[in-house]
């Protein structure tokens, strides 16, 4: 028995759930074939055996042809659908966890020339900005199918043992007719919001004739589309109340926001730096105005926010979910007394940014996120004991260290710094990157918990490791920024390290040459902007900062354009020489155009790292496999076994920047799958 209010059972109709923790629909585009099959099923099967009360899978499952995923989506308009989601159900159910599926119809959110090339459908012109596709006005023969459509999927998830459905309404078709901003039909399905709901309750209406009473069905939807224009609060409330005065409808799952741009989208599911739980409140308001069972998730990252939600009665389950794919073992931790153990969500929203631009979601501190099939979440104990040195305690190297010591191996670290953090300690001086720091402290925390050795201001040479006596050598130096990228003048130029770090100060007229796109130039362009300068943002690609995601550069954008910034895109900067007691920069184009000159009184490069590589190489004879890595056994999660050198005294490999410059989750994943079989 415990009096923790997050793991109280909840009664929702005849359905007991065990604790109050859910995860809430999302897509990470996992499907194969539109099908959830056994990479979608391990990811949430992996959840429920660790204690989740509620699954919710699919970000919105298609119910019809013409809503084609463009997110990898499932499909739930095929019959093919049912097996698959039962064996997902059974499995579940093993672990006393339920599941539901969300539906929907995806409107204008999608494109017409996706799938078989059919016309977008909405009940406006009106295009969505993030889509882009000008849909045609839905005509009653249109309605009458998708309604159908609706209930058949709803009959196939009843058919394969879930436990219920959830409609999603907000950004798609369902809102599209209950907006006012979007729905431009007259008639009995435009208008007033009697009209404007018809679709939604017509659709619940013939759900409800096929499932019958019993079947758990539910609709998430935004209380407040916080648009001019749109849903407002008060019509919020009221579409609450008619909902649940329908008689059809046996939860809310409540959101706030809107989705139709990327600014809007990071509104209502906040990233990184951003407040956290920004609707809790909000959602608060609405079970007390329709006392209700109500539903929420928007950045609840932390047990001691999703109690608070359940204990002062704002929700009646709480949603976890970019949490649970950092640690999908929070409510095991919990129940445990281990809370301090839950590997932290840090808001890098690598997860739903990879998904937007079409790849699978992966979680940038735990890259066994989607991954559970070949890449367990636990550690098994290695046979053989081994003595590992690290050097470098960067994200690589932290992790390289972890899983070795989770493997039973004594672990030695070395780190040229006072503390660990590599990188990553440079990203965090921004200080709504703070959070990145988490991954840091999480790793370093465990890896003392295992008993791993550091030796801080160790600037190891090959002579210090070999002191060492290793089995195993693991270098995780990283690199360092490179800037000889021009014709001349790479002498004039700084690094965006160097203002990130404060040895160069931000100029007054500054060019930032990004030909790296990631987050270190726009960080260094925020620096020096919030003094005031004026600051030009250049670069050869085609978009703007192409390796920070579209949610994750939101917040960056809106701090760029409170200051005195520009930005420029398809220019090189080809040199850069003294104009007096100034510089001028020279700019090209990869499209031939070019002669251009900006005279400033800086110039800031960011064109990512090159290895620091030096011990690899002094070490890398002394090796048995000469640094050699098997990539056929690397991927298939099998021991390295190269062996060329019958003198060698130990086996030697380089991670993470180290090897080239990546992401932090390319250098997790490097540790975790070259150690996990050691």
């Amino acid at each position: 028995m415990t009096n923790d209010p997050l793991l109280q059972p909840y009664q929702l109709k005849h359905l007991t759930l065990k604790n109050r923790l859910m995860i809430t629909s999302h897509e990470p585009a996992y499907p194969e074939d539109g099908m959830p099959k056994d990479r979608y099923r391990a990811y949430h099967v992996e959840r429920a055996k660790a204690g989740v009360a509620l699954t919710m899978t699919a970000g919105s499952a298609s119910v019809s042809r013409d809503s084609p995923p463009v997110f990898n989506n499932v499909i739930a308009w095929k019959d093919e659908v049912v097996g698959w989601m039962k064996q997902l159900t059974d499995a579940c159910h093993d672990h006393g966890c339920a599941v539901m599926i969300q539906l929907t119809h995806l409107g204008r959110r999608t494109r017409w020339d996706k799938a078989d090339w059919l016309p977008v459908i909405s009940a406006g012109h009106e295009r969505e900005p993030a889509h882009r596709a000008f849909p045609k006005m839905a005509e009653d023969w249109d309605i009458a199918r998708i309604i159908r459509d609706y209930a058949d999927a709803a009959e196939r998830m009843q058919a394969a043992g879930l436990d219920g459905i959830e409609l999603e309404a907000y950004g798609h078709l369902m809102e599209q007719f209950a907006s006012p901003l979007t729905n431009a039909l007259e008639g009995p399905y435009g208008g007033s919001l009697d009209n404007r709901m018809r679709f939604m309750m017509d659709t619940l209406a013939a759900i409800r004739d096929r499932v019958g009473p019993d079947f758990i069905v539910g609709v998430r939807y935004a209380g407040d589309e916080c648009q001019a224009g749109g849903i407002d609060k008060a019509e919020g409330i009221e579409i609450s109340q008619r909902l649940k005065g329908s008689g059809f409808v046996d939860f809310l799952n409540v959101v706030r926001g809107h989705i139709d741009t990327d600014p809007g989208l990071t509104d209502l599911i906040p990233v990184q730096g951003m407040a956290s739980a920004p609707h809790l409140d909000f959602a608060g308001e609405i079970r007390a105005a329709t006392q209700f069972p109500t539903f929420h998730a928007a950045k609840i990252q932390d047990v001691a926010t999703a109690r608070h939600a359940i204990a002062s009665g704002k929700l009646d389950m709480v949603g976890m979910t970019r949490a649970h794919m950092a640690d999908p073992h929070i409510v095991a931790k919990i129940m445990r007394g281990e809370e301090d153990r839950i590997r932290p969500c840090v808001g890098a929203n690598y997860c739903l940014d990879r998904i937007y631009q079409g790849g699978m979601a992966l979680c940038l501190h735990n890259p066994s996120t989607g991954r559970e099939i070949e890449m367990p979440h636990e550690i098994a104990p290695s046979d053989t004991k081994r003595r590992v040195v690290v050097v470098g305690a960067g994200p690589a190297g932290l992790e390289a260290a972890r899983v070795a010591a989770e493997r039973g191996h004594a672990v030695v670290v070395h780190e040229a710094a006072n503390d660990p953090g590599g990188q990553v300690r440079l990203t965090a001086q921004t200080k709504r990157r703070a959070e990145m720091m988490q991954l840091i402290q999480w790793r370093h925390a465990e890896c003392e918990r295992l008993g791993v050795t550091f030796h801080f201001n160790s600037f190891a040479d090959d002579a210090t490791i070999r002191a060492e006596t290793p089995d195993v050598v693991i270098v995780a130096t990283g690199g360092l920024p490179h800037t000889e990228v021009l014709d001349s003048g790479d002498d004039l130029v700084v690094s965006t390290w160097d203002i990130l770090s404060g040895d160069a100060a931000p100029g007054s007229n500054v060019l930032i040459y990004d030909d790296a796109g990631d987050y270190a130039g726009l960080q260094a362009a925020e620096a020096i902007a919030a003094t005031g300068a004026k600051v030009e943002i250049m670069t050869r690609d085609r978009s703007f900062a192409p390796e920070v995601m579209a949610m994750s550069l939101t917040p960056s954008v809106r701090a760029l354009q409170a200051g005195d910034v520009t930005f420029s895109v398809m220019w090189k900067l080809t040199a850069v020489e003294r104009d007096g007691n100034a510089l001028k920069a020279m700019i090209g184009s990869d499209y031939g155009a070019g002669g251009k000159a900006r005279q400033v009184d800086q110039v800031v490069v960011n064109h990512g790292t090159r290895p620091l590589d030096d011990l690899y190489f002094d070490l890398r004879d002394g090796s048995t496999n000469l640094g050699e890595v098997d990539y056929e056994a690397l991927v298939a999660g099998t021991p390295q076994q190269v062996a060329r050198n019958p003198d060698g005294a130990y086996t030697i490999f380089r991670i993470g920047d180290a090897v080239a410059a990546r992401n932090t989750h390319a250098a997790i994943y490097d540790a975790l799958r070259l150690v996990r079989t050691l």
